[in-house]
Parts: structure tokens; C-alpha cells; sequence
């Protein structure tokens, strides 16, 4: 979700601080001019949520209210993002955490005690909190889809993983004879044959049929496949493992079909999306976006340039700028850990797959790995110069062209121009 530094002086008509649930809120007031704290428990209820925002814009004639919770994500931020005179204030709940601790040593915590807390947060340190601004929707879409895809890729290659698993313990002859596994046709053979034994028993024209049925499987060599799947010798005849090995195949294979559906249908409606949003020419200009890089790039920036004023703010939220520590003598660099996880994978995986794209993307990673760098920290280092770049482009508007850079770099006399050439 998009988040806005709040620097402007707002007349706040009150403060409200909110420690949210799944059933219910623990609701603390106070409005200006007054030192009488109100409570209240807000059921996680539409109605009742409506009704409560309805009658604070009443009271205070829609006046600015500002409202300090924990994370801007929730059921209640959706119900409550509406309402124009809510000024918004999440805080991290590591953040609120430390604050707690500051004055609970005992690490004590209930709901009510939470809710006084963000409400003393946001009335006596305002300057300290960032206010919250939802996204325009194609981009909020685009935020909430992009991270579904990326999460039922990732179980389908659990599954995968576990099929693979289980095919190396009875069947280890169906890696190399339905490679990839998660490929409708691999998919297909296990839930029709998912033994050796079963397949042996298959003719010569059932497996011609089924090449026919599923075009991506190559007709040529059938003959000799043939062949070879009656020479085959199985590893096992442990009859448990025959019994149950087969039919546990056969439900990963369908749960690997049912996700690849899944997920063919949410790169549908991403693809749409990112065709509306006006800044899709722009992140699919980068070298090795792709498809299904470049509409996560998008949701990352959003489309409010004011949301960040420079690059290093970018760099912070997604966790690519490193955190400085000084103490004394000591002096130390190290990964930010605090930031937002989807967009440091985002950003590490795009830099990645910019390095063959990229004739300097390339210079510029060998340099790192000949300096002595890992591989993961050689792609943080040119995911931090990568996020420069697309911060330039995003604040101008103008899409990314590797000529153009490599011009910039001859005329800063960089280093990498010399190890380009």
C-alpha cells in the first residue's frame, strides 16, 4: 500500500488511535481542547463501522480527524478509506513494539492499553508518523494481484517439489519422460499412468492418441519410447509404496493443474490492468521486466509522483538501501530488514534477470563479482543503481533507453564505461 510523508500542518478537530482485531476495536478519542479521553469497541460489523465514521464526520463537520492504527492493511482500513476527513497513520508494528517496550518494561499488552497507546503516538508525535494515501485503483489492483500470483507460483512449485519427491522414491523413470512436471501434459500422463506398471500396460496407439491430445509433447521418437517404457525395470514392488505412491501423484498432478489455472487467470486480469495504467510503458521499457516483473514495478511506484521525493526513498521502503550504524569507533553496514518484503524480492529478481538483458547491467555485475562481492550481494548492488534508474524515469515520465544511459555514464567518465569497452 502507498504511503505519503505528511509535512504539511494540519488543524487536526481530533486524534483517534485504534488497536484493530479480527471481531472487534479498541477505540480511544480525544478532540481538540479537551483532556477527556473517549472509549469505545468497535465491532468488525459494516454497519456499525459506517455508522461510527458517519457520526465522527457529523460531530466534527468534517473536519481533519487523524487515526493512528497499526499496519495500513486490514478489513477496517478498507471500510474506513472512504471517508476524505480521515487522515490516516499506520505504524509498523515492529515501530510500535519498541514504543511499548519504552514504557511497559514488563512487556505487559492488552487491546485497551494498545489503543492508548497509538492515541498518546499520534497526538504528541505527529511529526514522527507518514500519512497514508490509498493508490489510485488500477494501481491498488495491480498491488493486491501481483503478490497472489507470486504466491500460488510459489506453492505450485511446492508441489512440485513434492511430486518430485515422491516420483524419485516408485517412478523415477517419469522425470525424464514428462519433464516439466508442471506442464498440463506432464500433468496429464501422471493422472492417467501414474505408475511404471500402469504405463506398461498402455499400447502403442493410447500413447499415440495421447501425444495427438497434447500438442506440446513431441510425436518424434514415439517408437523408441515405446520400447523403452517396456524394458523399464521398476525400482520398488513395496506394495504400500505402490498403493500410495500412485494415488498421491495422481492429487498433486491435480493440484498442480488447478493452480497453473489459477494461475493463468490472474496473469489474465494483471495483463489487462497493466495495459490500462498509464505508467506501463514506462516499466516495460526496463531490460528484463517481462510480463510479470514490470506490473509488480508499477504497484511498487504507484502513480503519485509526490509520494517520493527521492530515490533513496524508494530505496528504503523496498529495503535495497543499506542501514548505516554508528556507535562509537564502531562503524557498520548492514541489510535493512525493516521494509517491505515483496519489493525487495521485486527488485532483486528484476535485477537478475536484467544482467542478460543489459550490456551494462552485465559490465556492471562482473565488476561487483571481480571486487570480491557474492552473487546476492553483486545483485543488491546493481538492484540499488537499477532503483536510481527507475526512479529517474518514473519522476520524468519518460521510458528507460540503455543508449541514453550509456551516454550519461561516458559523460560522468564512469568507471564502467572502461570495463564495458
Amino acid at each position: 500500500m502507498p504511503e505519503k510523508t505528511a509535512r504539511e500542518e494540519v488543524e487536526f478537530a481530533a486524534w483517534v488511535g485504534i488497536d484493530w482485531a479480527q471481531e472487534a476495536h479498541e477505540v480511544r478519542l480525544q478532540a481538540c481542547g479537551s483532556d477527556r479521553v473517549e472509549s469505545l469497541t468497535l465491532a468488525q460489523d459494516p454497519e456499525a463501522i459506517r455508522q461510527w465514521a458517519r457520526q465522527l464526520g457529523r460531530r466534527f463537520g468534517g473536519r481533519p480527524v487523524a487515526v493512528c492504527l497499526e499496519t495500513p492493511r486490514g478489513a477496517l482500513m478498507h471500510a474506513l478509506m472512504g471517508y476524505d476527513f480521515l487522515h490516516f497513520y499506520p505504524v509498523n508494528p515492529r515501530s510500535f513494539s519498541r514504543f511499548r517496550e519504552a514504557f511497559r518494561v514488563s512487556g505487559a499488552k492488552d487491546d485497551p492499553g494498545d489503543a492508548d497507546l497509538l492515541l498518546e503516538l499520534v497526538r504528541k508525535h505527529p511529526k514522527r508518523l507518514h500519512r497514508w494515501e490509498p493508490a489510485d485503483p488500477l494501481t491498488r489492483s495491480l498491488q493486491l494481484l501481483t503478490p497472489l500470483r507470486r504466491s500460488l507460483v510459489d506453492e505450485r512449485k511446492g508441489c512440485v517439489q513434492k511430486l518430485t519427491s515422491l516420483l524419485r522414491s516408485y517412478f523415477p523413470q517419469a522425470l525424464r519422460w514428462a519433464p516439466p512436471l508442471h506442464s498440463p501434459a506432464a500433468c496429464a500422463l501422471l493422472r492417467r499412468w501414474p505408475s511404471l506398471q500402469k504405463l506398461q500396460k498402455a499400447s502403442l496407439d493410447q500413447l499415440r492418441g495421447f501425444d495427438e491430445r497434447h500438442k506440446g509433447r513431441r510425436a518424434q521418437g514415439l517408437q523408441e519410447r515405446f520400447e523403452e517404457i517396456a524394458l523399464a525395470q521398476p525400482l520398488t514392488q513395496d506394495p504400500a509404496l505402490l498403493l500410495a505412491g500412485p494415488l498421491q501423484a495422481r492429487l498433486l498432478a491435480e493440484q498442480i493443474q488447478a493452480l497453473s489455472r489459477a494461475i493463468e487467470r490472474v496473469e489474465k486480469h494483471i495483463r489487462r490492468l497493466f495495459k490500462k495504467h498509464p505508467d506501463s510503458e514506462i516499466f516495460s521499457s526496463f531490460p528484463g521486466a517481462g510480463d510479470a516483473l514490470a506490473p509488480r514495478l508499477a504497484a511498487a511506484f504507484g502513480t503519485d509522483r509526490s509520494r517520493f521525493a527521492t530515490a533513496q526513498d524508494i530505496q528504503k521502503l523496498s529495503g535495497i538501501a543499506p542501514v548505516t550504524r554508528k556507535s562509537g569507533n564502531t562503524y557498520k553496514v548492514c541489510r535493512r530488514l525493516a521494509c517491505c518484503k515483496f519489493q525487495l524480492q521485486t527488485q532483486q529478481e528484476f535485477a537478475g534477470c536484467s544482467i542478460p538483458k543489459s550490456r551494462w547491467a552485465k559490465a556492471f555485475y562482473q565488476q561487483q563479482l571481480k571486487s570480491g562481492k557474492s552473487h546476492n550481494e553483486a545483485v543488491r548492488a546493481l538492484a540499488f543503481r537499477w532503483q536510481r534508474i527507475q526512479f529517474a524515469c518514473w519522476k520524468n515520465r519518460v521510458p528507460y533507453s540503455e543508449e541514453r544511459y550509456y551516454q550519461a555514464l561516458k559523460k560522468r567518465n564512469s568507471p564502467l564505461v572502461q570495463f564495458l569497452q
